[in-house]
């Protein structure tokens, strides 16, 4: 189970929609719009669309920002593994959008934190982080006026060796503007799926909706 939480610095509509459940497949326009605003088909967006601004998309970075003392070396190398992966798969998407390694400050932070899955973090020198329950893997967003300003992401040290790759894939890309999971069991394979962690690449509707994210706004925003 993954969440993400929105960080707004202007005021705008209450946003506790972090999945939407759906009885069966969806078509290309109902899946972005899932993913992106969190509307259910035919639906009005339940979440305003998110994008980063236009001179950060050829160079944004990610880092690995802090990690638990208690993580292992050999944890450590599977987090490095997977953020390289995670970066490699979304920059091949050719989405209009370009992620490069940063160190401990970034456009993307990604910290590894001692919490165990289903407690409240604390201490871990993140305030947008301290306080907020983490189910696994957590992505918060700044943004004002539709632009992100930055997105911290948070992993369990108890995330298994197996999850890593694909936490750390989905949290990436939520932390991109795509912010809402979808439950049903035509997508138990992808990587916005509420119930697993076992996606490692970016394909398929998934590559679709990060594409239409970045290669021109939604019609609500033209």
């Amino acid at each position: 189970m993954k969440a993400a939480l929105l960080v707004l610095m202007t005021a705008l509509p209450a946003m506790a929609q972090e999945y939407v459940t759906v009885p069966g497949p969806l078509d290309d326009e109902d899946f972005y719009r899932a993913v992106a605003c969190a509307a259910m088909p035919g639906e009005d967006c339940r979440k305003p669309f998110l994008h980063w601004p236009e001179d950060k998309r050829g160079g944004l970075t990610v880092a690995l920002a802090s990690t638990s003392e208690a993580l292992q070396p050999y944890q450590r190398a599977l987090y490095e593994e997977g953020l390289d992966a995670a970066l490699a798969q979304i920059n091949a998407a050719d989405a209009g959008i370009r992620l490069i390694r940063g160190t401990t400050e970034a456009d993307i932070e990604i910290h590894v934190v001692s919490t165990p899955p289903g407690d409240v973090m604390r201490d871990t020198g993140v305030p947008d982080l301290d306080g907020a329950i983490l189910p696994l893997g957590r992505v918060a967003l700044r943004a004002r006026d539709g632009t992100i300003r930055e997105a911290l992401i948070a992993v369990s040290i108890e995330a298994r060796r197996r999850e890593i790759a694909s936490i750390l894939l989905e949290e990436i890309v939520q932390g991109l503007g795509l912010m809402t999971d979808i439950r049903g069991p035509a997508f138990r394979r992808s990587l916005f799926s509420e119930d697993g962690n076992s996606v490692v690449r970016l394909q398929g509707q998934d590559a679709m909706a990060l594409r239409r994210h970045y290669a021109a706004l939604p019609p609500e925003e033209s």
